[in-house]
């Protein structure tokens, strides 16, 4: 069993919209864009980055908005629902504020006893907000959000599987436990996590998801550094896993392999982190480059959709 595994690291989603996008994270959830950047591997498109004061691990959100992709299809194999963690007490004031910016899906239920407020992103996206209390993480003071009421971080994500076996094994063996269990539902806990805990697995019958406009492309889990990074790759190929080799991501490395229920994994390193290019209290304000793509800067510039803060 591995024992790097800290919790999650990021979620990354897909959008259609980039300001619609920027809008709703940072003056909705009131969230801080921490990094503006481009797709890696498609410089043409955004890389938008949400999270609290510094981006820490645990606490951040991103996206690719991809202008005119098609809305994605819910099924298998695919992130259901992300968590975000708010502090005991804060719920009423985030229905309300929910309500009055007209933020669609608005509804409450109690999952494993905790509260959640679920609602929609602007492309249907899956979310809830889950009162949590002695998180000690702090949140980010902006857009009418007081540091009482402001977003933690994440406290999980649900996972929609159609055969939840083999993925429940393989959170076993990243260090997760099962901590709870119902029907077609279980909740899987890392130990001395970094605040953003909680998996639950929920077993499905659809189809199989197809990725667009409010998907999860994938989910990241952290490790302290690269020296981890490495221990969970080997034990990952060890085990029969196909993972990919380590890939530089400016701010994080990244290892990915497909889980057994068609998740795509992602294990990220916390190290160097998103002040590595840009002062702390100017994140997310310029647009950053990988170094091979600074020489085309205006090209890419021209063919991104501007964003107005």
């Amino acid at each position: 069993m591995l024992t790097q595994i800290k919790g999650l690291h990021h979620v990354t989603s897909m959008a259609a919209k980039a300001q619609q996008n920027s809008d709703f994270f940072t003056k909705v959830l009131g969230l801080r864009r921490v990094k503006k950047t481009v797709n890696f591997d498609a410089p043409d498109v955004y890389h938008l980055y949400y999270g609290d004061e510094i981006g820490t691990p645990g606490t951040v959100m991103t996206y690719f908005p991809f202008p005119h992709i098609a809305a994605g299809r819910p099924g298998t194999g695919e992130v259901g629902e992300t968590y975000f963690a708010i502090p005991k007490g804060s719920q009423d004031f985030w229905k309300q504020r929910l309500e009055a910016q007209g933020v669609a899906g608005l509804r409450e239920s109690e999952i494993a006893g905790e509260k959640h407020l679920h609602f929609d992103g602007p492309d249907h996206d899956a979310f809830s907000l889950v009162e949590v209390d002695g998180d000690a993480r702090t949140g980010w003071d902006h857009a009418g959000v007081s540091e009482a009421e402001a977003i933690r971080g994440f406290h999980g994500a649900s996972l929609r599987v159609s055969d939840p076996g083999a993925t429940k094994e393989l959170l076993g063996f990243m260090g997760y436990q099962e901590a709870d269990k119902k029907d077609n539902w279980s909740r899987f806990v890392i130990p001395g996590g970094n605040g953003a805990d909680f998996v639950d697995v929920e077993t499905v019958r659809a189809n199989v998801a197809r990725l667009g406009a409010g998907s999860v492309h994938h989910i990241a889990f952290a490790v302290e550094d690269r020296a981890a990074q490495l221990e969970v790759r080997k034990a990952l190929l060890d085990t029969g896993y196909q993972v990919t080799p380590v890939i530089d991501r400016d701010y994080f490395w990244a290892i990915y392999f497909r889980t057994p229920g068609g998740v795509l994994f992602e294990i990220a390193t916390n190290e160097p982190g998103f002040s590595r290019d840009e002062d702390t209290a100017h994140l997310g304000e310029a647009l950053k480059l990988p170094t091979r793509y600074e020489p085309h800067r205006s090209h890419i510039e021209g063919l991104l959709e501007p964003i107005t803060d």
